[in-house]
């Protein structure tokens, strides 16, 4: 009896340890599930983020149209296959079904070419680095900030190249992450899904490691080329800068010496207005050896300009004939000394006429300041104006001179006409009297003047004493005197002489000044002849 509870007690306690072993297997299995779950979960989290990082790659949005280009092809090559079976096959049927399939083929064909650039790359044209365009050579000073663009631009495809490949090792290495997760997923828990994917994944990646190895490659030819360039037209600004710098050294060189001499030769002109055109030469010759400088240092082929110069010259002097000749007309000016700095010019053109005093003589023009004189009062009426006189006036039109050379004098006239009863001996007398009180001073420069003339020019009519001419006019006797004076205050000494004559001749009681007068008589009227009254003549 004891045996048989001790067996029954037995069977309880394996029944109850089963149950346990149970309990604790499924207990052990729930967790088991709960982390392979959970695993799951993480790893399809971690898919999801790749997924977006890949979605919004640009490259592998390329990589699509590469499909899409193997896609189509394929699809053509079956429609063509299709067509050239039922080619040469008779019925309705056959040709409908012919014009179909050849309207298929154009548009696959016309699909493919769109996107032709995917035929042979994943990333399309992106394989191929920026083509390395060939730059001017550095031959003058503005050629070097072009050059400097040009290397700037260089160095801008070389990082962009760069960036490419380092954008394609990022999507590689992205694409190997997400097939390690993928892979993962399918041990825990495969599914054919999962496994095409991986397979997709897979082919990507190849695809990117093959176009990772060209660029690869590429870029390092690439940057080597580049930098190679980049070496050359570092060197070439190099020496244009050398080049450069030894021209503006020379050219400030030439500058200092044409200031050295203005300084010296200063020392040597009393007459500011000879060191002022003599400073004026100086100028155009430094102005014209520096261009010359910079045209032997920067034209490679003189006689090619020579030739372009030689061709163009007929229509250049047509166009700027005017131009051309203010600046002959400026040499001769020059050269010649007939007009300098200073002086009191009169110009004559078109019935006008103006007198001033010149202020500056440059390659085109002459520009003088108007006065007052007695064309101011007999003619214009106005002064102070600027006037700009193109210097090719010098060969057609007529410039008087009133202080040419070291003559600062000329000789002014006073016309005051008498009664033809009064004493013009007497008249004559007194204004040449005056004349000499108020001229005497001008008479004695005058004469020193013309001395010193004499060495440059054939001078007979020497004479400077004041001068008195009569003359017999219709109104009466003109007293004509003449008289030196200084040109730039003519008109002043005219204002002051004129009174002084006019009074001595009111003084004397047998002077008398003249003017146009007229005398009419007054008679008895009396009857005209018949013959004048039927004419309607008036009454004497």
């Amino acid at each position: 009896m004891k045996k048989i509870i001790l067996f029954i007690g037995l069977v309880i306690s394996l029944f109850a340890a089963n149950e346990e072993i149970q309990r604790s297997g499924e207990l052990l299995q729930s967790a088991i599930s709960e982390e392979k779950r959970l695993k799951i979960e993480t790893l399809k989290a971690n898919i999801e983020v790749l997924d977006k990082q890949l979605n919004e790659n640009i490259l592998l949005k390329r990589y699509g149209n590469y499909i899409a280009y193997r896609q189509i092809s394929q699809e053509l090559h079956n429609l063509e296959e299709e067509y050239k079976a039922i080619i040469g096959k008779k019925g309705e049927k056959f040709d409908e079904l012919e014009y179909q399939i050849g309207n298929k083929i154009r548009i696959k064909k016309n699909e493919l070419e769109l996107i032709s650039e995917y035929k042979d790359s994943p990333i399309g044209n992106l394989i191929n680095p920026p083509e390395i365009e060939t730059n001017e050579p550095v031959t003058n000073p503005f050629g070097i900030i072009n050059a400097l663009s040009y290397i700037k631009k260089l160095e801008t495809n070389k990082e962009k190249f760069k960036k490419l490949y380092n954008d394609i090792a990022a999507l590689t290495a992205l694409l190997e992450q997400k097939i390690v997760l993928n892979l993962e997923l399918y041990e825990i828990e495969p599914s054919e899904t999962t496994d095409i994917k991986i397979d997709f994944l897979a082919q990507q990646k190849k695809d990117f490691s093959i176009v990772l190895d060209i660029v690869s490659t590429t870029n390092n030819v690439y940057s080597r080329k580049i930098e190679q360039v980049i070496l050359e037209t570092q060197s070439q600004i190099g020496n244009q800068i050398e080049k450069s710098s030894k021209i503006i050294i020379a050219i400030v060189i030439l500058f200092l010496i044409s200031f050295l001499i203005k300084l010296i030769l200063k020392r040597y002109f009393f007459q500011n207005e000879n060191y002022y055109m003599v400073n004026k030469i100086i100028n155009f010759i430094i102005v014209f050896i520096a261009l010359m400088i910079l045209i032997f240092s920067y034209i490679d082929n003189v006689s090619y300009i020579v030739t372009i110069l030689g061709f163009a010259s007929a229509g250049i002097a047509i166009a700027l004939k005017d131009w051309f000749m203010s600046i002959f007309g400026w040499m001769v000016i020059v050269t010649s000394g007939s007009i300098h700095v200073g002086d009191r010019i009169k110009v004559q053109r078109n019935g006008i006429e103006v007198v001033g005093d010149v202020l500056d003589i440059s390659l085109f023009k002459i520009t003088i300041r108007e006065d007052i004189t007695l064309t101011t009062y007999v003619k214009n009426r106005r002064t102070g104006r600027i006037f700009f006189i193109p210097n090719n006036y010098i060969f057609s039109e007529l410039i008087a001179n009133y202080t040419h050379g070291d003559l600062r004098t000329v000789w002014d006239g006073i016309d005051i006409t008498i009664t033809f009863d009064s004493n013009y001996k007497k008249a004559q007398h007194l204004a040449k009297e005056i004349l000499k009180q108020y001229s005497k001073g001008y008479t004695d420069i005058t004469r020193k003047q013309l001395s010193k003339m004499r060495s440059k020019y054939s001078l007979r009519a020497t004479g400077v004493e004041p001068r008195v001419y009569t003359f017999v006019e219709p109104y009466g006797i003109v007293i004509s005197s003449w008289y030196l004076t200084n040109s730039y205050a003519a008109l002043a000494l005219r204002s002051t002489i004129s009174p002084e004559i006019l009074d001595a001749f009111m003084k004397e009681a047998d002077i008398k000044i003249a003017y146009p007068t007229q005398s009419i008589n007054l008679h008895t009227q009396k009857e005209l002849p018949p013959e004048l009254q039927e004419t309607g003549i008036g009454k004497v």
